[in-house]
């Protein structure tokens, strides 16, 4: 089949939902535009752990610990599973890792952000999450196949964690006043990291449109930025809070909320590795691979003598 033919059939499935499968045929842009955002959203998932998993040992009671700790755990999972979506693209999880400690590779903005209090466990959950929730639901539709099936249980689990964070977030709030205090503090902090998590304006982001054609992306960035202020606008209500913005106001004639302007200038900061914890959370990573390196090791070595005992005994392999 000619590549012009190739290319044909293959925006011809895009068109009428069909999925692509790992080994359909895809141009080369669209595989590694795949594999960017699907390294990118696993690395996230991994290092999102980092600002959780500091407030495990401090949480303030045993119910608290134990959700917090079920959470990290689901992370971790959501990572495995896009690590593996993305080796069916003909990358490997050595590569992707090396990507993202030599900084090639990026992950979400938000994370490089400290945790300084509880409440920031709730606002994570109810904003960070919340934010998580409305790009992926749109990418259970994204038309390579791995993908969409991956992010199906993520979505599940990311739906409660954003409801555990606001029922934490709900309890500070009709708390003491300076339970209180720290819940609007958090919510002060992260709230315009949280909207930046949308990534660029559209009009500067080079990969919006090519995305869309492709139905990698369902929604352009602005889009899920406005959806997210619009449901957020008004859950703040509910914890009798306010967001840190004098210019969030409903407009009647768009059917929406008018909001201010993000800092591009610290968004763009963050993003090149300038941002508060961006050298912090990198070498934790890193740190965490090369001390994980003998249970790999160990995997392997394992792994390699079951074969070679299968080999001797004829046993068929499970």
């Amino acid at each position: 089949m000619a590549l012009q033919d190739a290319d044909a059939l293959f925006q011809h499935k895009i068109d009428n939902e069909i999925k692509i499968e790992p080994k359909d045929f895809m141009p080369e842009a669209y595989r590694k535009t795949n594999i960017r955002q699907i390294s990118q959203h696993a690395h996230s998932e991994i290092v999102g752990m980092l600002p959780e998993a500091n407030w495990i040992s401090r949480a303030p009671s045993l119910k608290r610990k134990a959700i917090l700790l079920a959470k990290v755990q689901d992370e971790a999972g959501h990572g495995l599973y896009l690590y593996s979506a993305a080796e069916t693209l003909g990358t490997s999880r050595d590569e992707m890792i090396n990507d993202l400690h030599i900084g090639k590779a990026k992950y979400s903005s938000i994370f490089n952000y400290p945790s300084l209090t509880w409440a920031d466990m709730g606002v994570i959950g109810w904003l960070v999450d919340g934010a998580a929730i409305l790009n992926q639901v749109a990418l259970c539709r994204t038309s390579y196949g791995p993908y969409a099936r991956a992010l199906v249980r993520i979505c599940k689990e990311e739906s409660f964690h954003q409801r555990q964070g606001f029922d934490s977030l709900l309890v500070l709030s009709k708390g003491t006043p300076a339970q209180k205090e720290m819940c609007q503090d958090a919510i002060n902090r992260w709230w315009w990291p949280s909207l930046m998590m949308f990534g660029p304006k559209d009009s500067e982001s080079t990969n919006n449109d090519q995305s869309i054609k492709w139905k990698i992306k369902r929604k352009t960035n602005d889009e899920l930025r406005q959806s997210f202020v619009d449901m957020a606008a008004e859950q703040v209500k509910v914890l009798g809070m306010v967001l840190p913005d004098e210019k969030l106001k409903w407009n009647s004639q768009k059917n929406q909320y008018d909001f201010g302007e993000i800092n591009w200038v610290e968004f763009w900061n963050v993003v090149k590795g300038n941002g508060p914890c961006n050298k912090q959370r990198l070498a934790a990573r890193v740190k965490a691979h090369e001390d994980g390196a003998w249970v790999r090791e160990a995997a392997i070595a394992f792994a390699e003598k079951r074969k070679m005992k299968r080999e001797i005994l004829k046993e068929p392999a499970i």
